[in-house]
C-alpha cells in the first residue's frame, strides 16, 4: 500500500479502508515484490508454511468443491428414471408434471448452495474455518446418507434443501488458485453428469447417491485429520518491544507455548494433535450481527453487482443448458442418458484450459500493469483479460442452441458445452478476484453475496428454461441469452475506466455504511 508520512518523518501504509484496493506489490525504487499480507515471525502463521502444503490445502477444499456439486448436478442427468421411481402412476401422459416436480430436488439445492452461505460465512469469518467446514461437510456427509435410502418425495426434497444449506463455498484466494477452485466447481457438475450417466447404464440411479456418499465420508475423514485452521489474525500487540499475534494474545496461551531466548514472544510450532483442535478462538472483534448484514447490503456496490452478473450470465446459463440437456440430446440425436453425460468431458476441457486463462494469464497481465505503474496494484489491472470471455460466452451459447436447433452433428453443441464451462472458470475468476481486490478485507462476504445472487437468478432460469425453449426455439432462447451476457460482460469496459473512481464514490453511500469493516480484518493469501 502506498505509504503516508507521520508526524516525526516516518512512513506508515495506509489502511484498506483508506485504499479500497489500491496496494503496492513492488518496491518503487528497487522493483522488489513486496508481500501482503507480510508474513509474521509466527511459526503456526498459514503465510510460513511450505508452498506445497499451501497447494495441498487449495488441492482439498476443490475436492470438496467438487463433490458438493457432483451430487448437486450430477443426478439430473438420470433425472427422467428418478421421476418414474417417485412417481410410477404418472404414465407417459404424466411424465412431464413428474418431470417437472421431480427438477424441484436440483433446483432448490441449487438455490440454497448459494442463499446458505448467508448463515455459514459470517461464523466463518468469527471463529475460522475448521470448525465450520468441519461442521458443514459432516452435514453434508449425513444428508448424502440419508439421501441414499429414503423413499418418500417430501423427505427426499428436504435432505435436498439441507444439502445445498450444507455446501460452504471458501473462495479467499486470489490468482491462479482461486482458478483452480472455480474449476473444481466447474467440474464438479461436468464430472457428476458423466459418472452419475456412466453409473446407470447398468445400475439404478440410487448408486449414484451410494458412491457420492461414500466418497464424501472418505473426504470427510481426510479434512478431519490433514486441515487444520488457516484463519490468522494478522494485526499484533507489541509487549515488552515484542510482537504477539492477538490470537494468541486474546487466547491467554501460557509461556510455555513459546519460544525462550532471544525473541521470547514467537510461539513454538503447534503439534500435529494440537492442529486438530476444532476450535481455536476469535478472529474478529466485529459483532456477528454486523457479519450477518453485511453481506445483504454489498450487492449495491457497483464492483460487486458486476461481479454477481458475470457469474449468473455464465454459471446461471449453465444451469439453463443442464436444466434440460437430457431431452435436447435425446431429441435431437436419439442420445440416451451416458452417452448425454459423456458430451461434458468437453466442459471439463474447457474447466481446465480456462485455469490457465483465468488465473495465470490474469496474474501475469496484473502484474505487466503494476510494473508499469510504478508498482503500485490497481484491481482493475486485471480486468483486460476477461476480453477472451467476451467472445468465448456468446459463442458458446450461440453454438449450444443452433447446434440443437437444427440437429447438426453433435459436437456442434458438445463444444458450445466446453466453451460455456470455459468462460465459467475463466470470466468469474476474473470478475471474482477483482471485486476481491477492491475489498480483500471483506472476502467472504463478497463471495456469498455474489453466488447468492447467482443462486437466484440460476433458480429461476431453471423454472423458465423448458417453456421459453418450448414457445421460441432453442436458437432463439439461447441467443438471447448470448446477446444478454455480451451485454454484461462489455460492462467491464467503463469499470475498467472508472473503477477507482466508482470504488471510492460508492464507499461514501449511505446505505454502503452498513458494509464498512473493523481495522482487525485482513485476508491471507
Amino acid at each position: 500500500m502506498e505509504p503516508i508520512s507521520t508526524n516525526n518523518g516516518a512512513k506508515e501504509p495506509l489502511k484498506q479502508t483508506q485504499t479500497l484496493g489500491s496496494v503496492r506489490y513492488h518496491h518503487e525504487h528497487t522493483n522488489e515484490i513486496i508481500l501482503i499480507p507480510t508474513p509474521s515471525q509466527d511459526p503456526n502463521d498459514p503465510l510460513n508454511w511450505s508452498k506445497a502444503r499451501k497447494y495441498y490445502m487449495a488441492t482439498l477444499i476443490c475436492l470438496a468443491m467438487f463433490m458438493c456439486n457432483f451430487l448437486a448436478a450430477g443426478p439430473t442427468i438420470a433425472i427422467v428414471e428418478t421421476a418414474m421411481d417417485f412417481f410410477p402412476a404418472a404414465g407417459p401422459a404424466g411424465m412431464v408434471g413428474a418431470i417437472s416436480k421431480t427438477s424441484y430436488f436440483f433446483t432448490c439445492t441449487a438455490l440454497l448452495q448459494g442463499v446458505g452461505n448467508f448463515f455459514w460465512m459470517p461464523l466463518v469469518n468469527k471463529y475460522g474455518r475448521r470448525p465450520v467446514y468441519l461442521a458443514s461437510y459432516a452435514l453434508y456427509f449425513a444428508v448424502a446418507l440419508w439421501l441414499s435410502f429414503t423413499n418418500s418425495y417430501a423427505s427426499f426434497l428436504t435432505a435436498r434443501i439441507l444439502m445445498g444449506f450444507a455446501s460452504v463455498f471458501f473462495l479467499h484466494e486470489r490468482g491462479a488458485v482461486m482458478a483452480m477452485y472455480s474449476s473444481a466447481l466447474s467440474c464438479g457438475v461436468a464430472g457428476g453428469i458423466i459418472v452419475a450417466g456412466l453409473i446407470t447404464i447398468h445400475n439404478t440411479w440410487r448408486t449414484i447417491y451410494y458412491v457420492a456418499t461414500a466418497l464424501i465420508g472418505s473426504l470427510l475423514l481426510l479434512v478431519f485429520f490433514t486441515f487444520p485452521e488457516t484463519s490468522y489474525s494478522r494485526e499484533t500487540t507489541t509487549v515488552n518491544g515484542n510482537e504477539i499475534p492477538p490470537a494468541q494474545e486474546k487466547s491467554h496461551i501460557s509461556s510455555d507455548h513459546f519460544e525462550t531466548g532471544i525473541n521470547p514472544a514467537i510461539p513454538k510450532r503447534k503439534s500435529y494433535l494440537q492442529e486438530l483442535q476444532i476450535f481455536s478462538g476469535t478472529y474478529t472483534t466485529e459483532s456477528l450481527s454486523n457479519l450477518f448484514i453485511r453481506p445483504l447490503a454489498l450487492i449495491v456496490l457497483p464492483p460487486v453487482l458486476w461481479g454477481a452478473l458475470v457469474m449468473s450470465v455464465t454459471i446461471g446459463f449453465l444451469v439453463a443448458v443442464t436444466s434440460n440437456v437430457a431431452p435436447a440430446y435425446s431429441t435431437a440425436y436419439g442420445f440416451e442418458a451416458w452417452q448425454t453425460s459423456l458430451c461434458f468431458l468437453s466442459a471439463i476441457v474447457g474447466s481446465l484450459i480456462g485455469i490457465f486463462i483465468g488465473g495465470h494469464m490474469s496474474d501475469g497481465l496484473a502484474d505487466w500493469f503494476t510494473k508499469r505503474n510504478g508498482g503500485l496494484r490497481e484491481p482493475e489491472m486485471r480486468l483486460p483479460s476477461i476480453a477472451v470471455s467476451l467472445i468465448t460466452t456468446p459463442l458458446g451459447l450461440i453454438l449450444y442452441g443452433v447446434g440443437i436447433q437444427y440437429k447438426l452433428h453433435w459436437i456442434c453443441p458438445t463444444i458450445g458445452l466446453g466453451l460455456l464451462n470455459f468462460s465459467i472458470v475463466q470470466a468469474t475468476n476474473v470478475s471474482l478476484v477483482y471485486t476481491i481486490d477492491c475489498y480483500r478485507p471483506i472476502a467472504g462476504e463478497v463471495t456469498v453475496t455474489t453466488m447468492a445472487f447467482k443462486s437466484c437468478f440460476g433458480f429461476l432460469l431453471s423454472f423458465y428454461t423448458n417453456p421459453w425453449v418450448d414457445k421460441v426455439g432453442y436458437l432463439n432462447a439461447y441467443g438471447t441469452m448470448a446477446g444478454i451476457s455480451a451485454a454484461v460482460l462489455l460492462c467491464g469496459i467503463p469499470i475498467y475506466i472508472f473503477g477507482k473512481e466508482i470504488r471510492h464514490r460508492s464507499w461514501n453511500w449511505s446505505v454502503v455504511k452498513f458494509v464498512h469493516w473493523d481495522d482487525d480484518r485482513e485476508v491471507g493469501e
